[in-house]
């Protein structure tokens, strides 16, 4: 389990290394190597645009992997997954400016972009099954968690990356070149992680499934018509983790550097030591989901985002740095509570033949649903009306929309991942959770 567990953290933490890279890169210099004929703010939005891109990628990414993984196993498509992703992430430190080629610098950057949305899509929800198909049920909350830490830990390293880069080469050199240096570094860490998954074996759950010659043709078809209401309320029952968290590394900076003055490198590590709190909490919290249950933990996490909303805009408001550190500190562990859990909560949902589409399907839509709209819909709320309750009113309305959806799934949720009976029929409920 140590060398599974290890595996999969690694191989997320690459593959979120290499999203929130792009996203640091769009904020600090795409707008100037691939749109320089367009205003600064126009080429920020456009590079920003080229980020979202991936959320609908994941989506098909999530259909293409799930049906290999359901069909041809777990460990074959982390390998693909995680191969692909490191290409298109060495690839972007490779393409030429657009003073260079021109026009086709930013197709380019768009269909890598594509590419890598299309990886993530894929690699999460192998990873949360690698682990927790092959957990003890008693450890699974505590394993299925260890895989969350891959998104502050990613977010972590591409920060520190470009803060490193930024510490030691001029603005000239880090358009020039230097932004470059954190993409094509990404390959030491994806040889790592391969090196790693080679060396794991394949779930006993998929190995059941293979061995009884119970494997689905068409999975997501399988999916779509035993499991549609498991993927919906799922997809809205996750979508506050996408939106606190975004709120947290996009909009939150956004606004406390445009709105309130404070500096670049304040809001900076605040996310960072937001990040390192999350690095802890997110595998307590999953631990005491085995103990306690997935529901309780994750709904304790979903009012801490709701309660804390307001007080977290109100401390930024303050103009204090230990009142932001502390609003960030906060509001993180709201998150952790919400996020650690989740993923074995969505894996009990499905069953073996169909688990690693329904799995993928329903995150990545709730990414769609909070992480892709978050940023456009905060910079509206805040334009609209000038204040930032506004935001805190949003965060709470999500919040709530996921509290609702997770009560709905209590009588689909079950903590048997291979029952004896019919695989494809909904799973009982589950007893005092």
């Amino acid at each position: 389990m140590r060398k599974i567990a290890t595996a999969s953290v690694i191989g997320t933490t690459v593959e979120w290394y290499d999203l929130f890279i792009f996203a640091t890169a769009s904020a600090l210099v795409f707008n100037k190597v691939f749109f320089p004929e367009v205003s600064p703010a126009v080429g920020t939005i456009l590079s920003f645009l080229t980020f979202a891109s991936a959320y609908l990628a994941r989506i098909v990414g999530a259909v293409l992997f799930g049906h290999f993984g359901d069909r041809l196993g777990r460990k074959s498509m982390l390998l693909v997954s995680l191969l692909t992703m490191g290409a298109a992430t060495f690839a972007i430190g490779l393409i030429p400016d657009a003073g260079t080629i021109g026009l086709a610098a930013p197709f380019i950057l768009l269909t890598l972009r594509v590419i890598q949305g299309l990886a993530l899509g894929g690699e999460w929800g192998g990873a949360v099954l690698m682990t927790v198909e092959h957990a003890p049920r008693e450890q699974r909350g505590w394993y299925g968690s260890l895989v969350q830490v891959g998104v502050p830990a990613g977010t972590l390293i591409a920060n520190l990356a470009f803060l490193l880069i930024s510490a030691f080469a001029s603005e000239e050199a880090l358009v020039s070149w230097g932004w470059r240096v954190p993409f094509l570094a990404s390959s030491i860490l994806v040889a790592v992680g391969i090196y790693i998954r080679l060396n794991i074996e394949e779930t006993p759950s998929f190995q059941q499934v293979k061995e009884k010659g119970a494997k689905a043709k068409l999975p997501f078809v399988v999916l779509m018509r035993d499991y549609w209401k498991q993927v919906l309320l799922a997809a809205v029952a996750t979508l506050s983790t996408g939106s606190t968290f975004t709120l947290l590394v996009a909009s939150g900076v956004s606004y406390g550097t445009s709105e309130l003055g404070h500096s670049n490198d304040l809001m900076l590590w605040a996310v960072l030591v937001a990040c390192l709190v999350a690095l802890v909490a997110i595998p307590v919290f999953g631990r005491l989901s085995d103990r306690y249950g997935r529901r309780r933990i994750i709904s304790l996490g979903i009012l801490g985002e709701a309660v804390f909303a307001i007080p977290f805009f109100l401390l930024l408001d303050t103009g204090s740095a230990v009142a932001v550190f502390v609003a960030y500190a906060v509001m993180m562990l709201a998150f952790c509570a919400n996020y650690g859990p989740i993923a074995t909560f969505l894996a009990e949902l499905f069953g073996s033949k169909v688990r690693y589409s329904g799995l993928s399907v329903a995150y990545m839509f709730s990414g769609l649903l909070g992480s892709a709209i978050t940023p456009a819909v905060t910079v509206a709320l805040l334009e609209a009306t000038g204040r930032s309750s506004s935001i805190a009113w949003y965060a709470c309305g999500a919040a709530v929309a996921s509290l609702v959806a997770l009560s709905l799934l209590t009588r689909y949720h079950g903590t048997d991942l291979d029952p004896a009976g019919d695989d494809e029929a909904a799973p009982v409920a589950e007893a005092a959770r």
